[in-house]
């Protein structure tokens, strides 16, 4: 069996691993990671790496000495999810310690399958790579899911030790490079018929939590003109902030989650809480798009006469990947006879974290349609073979 293939076919393995029957859930600390994370563990072992886990639950296979070269992603999901988001970066790193072997390297490998980049169970995205990095925020251990549950109490029971999450921080030193294989989740690769390419910029990122707050009443007796529509007032905010996206290039603005309150057929909603993501990889258009957007919420509310709530949950800077890293995997794609393709990546990486302890690159291999965080998401044979040849070659020129 060829290296792409056993990928792919691990890849199957693990999307049968879910909380749930029917679809693919892989949330943090969960009964379901843990088996994917033993599975993963063992085939790390089966390539010859030592393994151990952190106290978070970053699982982190090692072979040789001195600064590592780090290749890896995550193995937690959103909710409903495609099988290659995550899995394909780690079992992709894993083909390339195996088509490795004893190779002597002047540095360490280390293959890394982080325990939450999403960040579905506790709103927290790049949960593991943070606690490598060192910017974890000891402050969320005290958060509760949706079922309650404490993260500290969550990372016990998975076998993970809050008290240790500092002490796996690692030095700055201690790394080499961070480089991570991963799906495009784009159409780009697609349009340009070509099947690998290299990420040049990881986009910026705003997420907002924002609630109108109007005036509950009587769904037949309340005249049109006297009403305090929170649930109005939120949509005709929602559609202007997707106008004002289509109206700036490569900005992207999404409204996840609504929530209206009482949530009844015949009452007038008297508050509506939503979510806005907000990207882009120039930061300065992206904080511009923020404070416009803001504007038109204060506007609608005044004009409507109800109260505007608004809560910047996160922000994350736009983070170009680096140029070193890039040429490095510009030649190894050029050795494998493919056309070179730049990118950028509209989508968030444990790159970002990454990034504060040692330089980082990234690779991209073409997925069908362009769908992620999709049961529909799909790669081909073919392109994973390049993408490992690129990866194996990457790692040599290291060398």
């Amino acid at each position: 069996m060829s290296s792409a293939a056993q990928v792919l076919e691990r890849c199957d393995a693990l999307a049968a691993i879910s909380e749930e029957t029917g679809r693919l859930v892989r949330r943090f600390a969960t009964p379901a990671l843990r088996e994917a994370v033993d599975t993963v563990g063992g085939w790390v072992r089966d390539a010859g790496l030592a393994v151990r886990e952190d106290g978070v639950g970053n699982l982190i296979g090692r072979r040789g000495e001195g600064p590592a070269l780090v290749l890896g992603s995550h193995l937690d999901t959103v909710i409903d999810a495609g099988r290659y988001d995550g899995p394909l970066g780690v079992l992709g790193a894993i083909a390339v310690a195996e088509r490795l072997g004893e190779r002597e390297l002047p540095f360490a490998l280390e293959v890394v399958a982080f325990a939450d980049e999403e960040g579905v169970r506790y709103s927290t995205a790049f949960l593991g790579s943070s606690a490598m990095a060192g910017s974890f925020d000891t402050t969320q251990l005290g958060s509760t899911d949706a079922q309650g549950i404490a993260m500290a109490e969550a990372i016990r029971a998975y076998g993970g030790d809050p008290d240790a999450i500092v002490s796996a921080a690692r030095a700055p030193g201690d790394l080499l490079a961070y480089c991570e294989l991963h799906i495009e989740q784009g159409p780009v690769l697609e349009r340009a018929g070509v099947p690998v390419g290299i990420v040049t910029t990881i986009t910026g990122q705003n997420q907002v939590d924002l609630v109108f707050r109007g005036e509950a009443g009587h769904a037949g007796t309340m005249p049109m003109q006297r009403r305090h529509d929170a649930l109005a007032a939120a949509a005709e905010w929602i559609v202007g902030a997707e106008a004002l996206a289509r109206g700036r290039e490569d900005l992207v603005a999404t409204v996840g989650r609504i929530r209206v309150e009482p949530g009844a057929r015949n009452v007038i909603p008297g508050s509506a809480a939503l979510s806005l993501d907000l990207r882009h990889t120039d930061d300065a258009t992206r904080r511009a798009a923020v404070d416009d957007l803001r504007s038109q919420a204060e506007r609608i509310a005044a004009a409507r006469d109800i109260a505007l709530e608004w809560t910047l949950v996160g922000e994350t800077e736009a983070l170009p990947l680096d140029p070193d890293l890039a040429g490095r995997l510009e030649e190894a794609v050029r050795a494998t006879g493919t056309p070179v393709a730049r990118l950028a990546s509209g989508a968030g990486h444990d790159g970002v974290a990454m990034s504060a302890l040692a330089p980082v690159a990234m690779l991209f291999v073409r997925c069908e349609g362009g769908i992620s965080h999709n049961p529909a998401e799909a790669v081909a044979e073919a392109d994973v073979a390049v993408a490992l040849d690129v990866l194996e070659r990457f790692v040599v020129s290291l060398a």
